[in-house]
């Protein structure tokens, strides 16, 4: 199964409110928007790829509940992005004043923020969607790039088909590295490291 996007701005333009009951409407399928109003529909990860973003978001929430800094997410949540856009990183982590800043309304549905921290997990449909290496990646590479526009403070995305890991921060230049490394929370997450 490939990813498909559909255009529906020429006939319709869902509201957040729409956009989170279509997602109810059709929970066994995984959706996202795009700031341009395009509805993403992607394909289930393999087993590999699922026990690897399980393994991330284990990590994770271990380290969340010794520093007790904040909220971890799976990748089933949506986030409502301030360019309109409804994303879903794999793994995700939000400060504990930022979660507890939104309204209890907000939180039961897509909250309105972007994560500080969130990582994307290359996964083997992203391979078999495309043959060429660079188109492979554009996809996720904008979604991480989207991510830092609208204020995500660090991601990284992890691309073990090329053993790589691409790390986005505010305000700096991507930095690529070398899988196997140990990858560190900075002051984002302080004290997280992350062995890949």
């Amino acid at each position: 199964m490939n990813t498909v996007v559909l255009n529906l701005e020429p006939i319709a333009h869902l509201t957040d409110e729409q956009f989170y009951q279509l997602c109810v409407a059709n929970s066994d399928l995984s959706l996202e928007m795009n700031a341009a109003g395009e509805l993403i529909i992607m394909p289930p990860v393999g087993g590999e790829s699922g026990n690897q973003e399980a393994g991330l978001i284990t990590d994770l929430e271990i380290w969340n509940r010794q520093a007790k800094l904040g909220k971890v997410f799976s990748s089933s949540t949506i986030f409502i992005l301030p360019n309109g856009a409804k994303r879903s990183p794999d793994a995700s982590w939000v400060k504990l004043e930022r979660w507890e800043a939104l309204t209890l309304e907000q939180r039961k549905k897509f909250p309105p923020l972007v994560p500080d921290f969130a990582i994307e997990l290359r996964s083997e449909t992203d391979v078999w969607r495309q043959a060429a290496t660079r188109l492979r990646l554009a996809p996720i590479q904008g979604k991480m790039q989207e991510y830092i526009e609208n204020g995500l403070r660090l991601g990284w995305l992890i691309n073990p088909q090329d053993n790589q890991v691409e790390i986005y921060r505010l305000l700096k230049a991507v930095e690529v590295i070398q899988i196997p490394a140990i990858l560190s929370g900075e002051d984002i997450l302080p004290g997280f490291e992350l062995q890949v």
